[in-house]
């Protein structure tokens, strides 16, 4: 867990690291570039989620077919359990399900998944809130 939230520290900061040009506006016109600050602040995943919600796209997941959460335990008794939870849960499943599918022909695929397994991940990081993993 700790190499994951390594991981997504270290991009989070490399989105951050935008070029001073891409700040430049022609005068009397507003800025059409997104800045690494603002689509980090856009697109920010929660410190926290609820066990709940953990517990829910565990199940998402397990019930498409994945091992790794269906043998993770439940949260349970805690308020709140840290983003890197959901964030590891998400990624293991993600690259269990493209281990999965990687013989699927690529029109059957998004991401290198099944469709299925694909709409299962999204719908489990929604439900936590989660949108970078």
């Amino acid at each position: 867990m700790t190499t994951a939230l390594g991981a997504l520290v270290a991009s989070a900061l490399l989105s951050v690291a935008v070029p001073a040009s891409s700040h430049a506006a022609t005068a009397g016109s507003s800025p059409v570039v997104t800045t690494g600050a603002r689509a980090l602040a856009e697109n920010r995943n929660p410190k926290t989620i609820k066990p709940a919600a953990y517990n829910q796209a565990r199940s998402i997941l397990a019930n498409a077919g994945s091992q790794t959460a269906a043998k993770s335990h439940p949260v349970h008794g805690k308020a709140d359990v840290p983003v890197g939870y959901g964030t590891s849960l998400l990624a293991a499943a993600r690259d269990e399900f493209r281990q999965t599918d990687r013989n699927l022909p690529p029109k059957d695929k998004k991401s290198d998944m099944s469709t299925p397994h694909y709409n299962a991940i999204h719908d489990a990081a929604k439900v936590m809130g989660i949108d970078r993993w």
